[in-house]
């Protein structure tokens, strides 16, 4: 379908009703897939996120730079890759930023760079990826979002170390993540 819909149009109205009334200082949408552009090899892109759906994902992110919504932030979680965006319109404007994490516990050990994406990893709105198994640590205060990867090279057997892999922080009013 040409406008396949991620959130169904209840849901997009609720998003929409809810970002319209927030006040607050971050706007956090927490969910499993990924809202980023995702181009892999021979310019085909993966259907099971955001990709799948652009015309839904272009209303999300429309309705973030009409609503003028303050500071939103993506965390995507379920990906078995870590990943930073910078979420922007098709024209171009920047307008948010989006934190993908991998789990601790997957089928293996998970490497630097996924083979699978690696042809993404130059896409310039692509700021980050990892695909070693670990977490996300977000401290937040008014001005300033940091975010650090953790991450662990074994977890098929004990003994493997945590380390934060890389940190990124976003400052209020300036959608966009910079590496720390």
């Amino acid at each position: 379908r040409a406008d396949r819909t991620m959130l169904g149009r209840e849901q997009e109205a609720w998003l929409s009703r809810q970002l319209a009334g927030s006040g607050a200082v971050w706007n956090v949408l927490a969910q499993q897939v990924l809202v980023g552009s995702l181009p892999l090899a021979g310019g085909e892109f993966p259907m099971d996120k955001w990709d799948g759906a652009p015309a839904a994902r272009e209303r999300l992110l429309d309705e973030l730079k009409t609503r003028a919504v303050a500071n939103p932030v993506v965390l995507t979680g379920d990906n078995h890759n870590n990943w930073v965006f910078d979420l922007r319109r098709r024209n171009g404007d920047l307008v948010g930023t989006e934190f993908a994490g991998t789990s601790v516990t997957s089928n293996s050990d998970g490497a630097e760079i996924s083979e699978e994406y690696r042809s993404a990893v130059g896409a310039p709105h692509i700021r980050w990826h990892n695909s070693q198994r670990g977490y996300v640590v977000c401290e937040i205060t008014p001005k300033l979002w940091t975010t650090h990867f953790r991450v662990t090279p074994v977890v098929t057997r004990p003994g493997g170390n945590v380390i934060t892999k890389a940190s990124f922080v976003v400052e209020a009013g300036r959608p966009g993540a910079a590496r720390i």
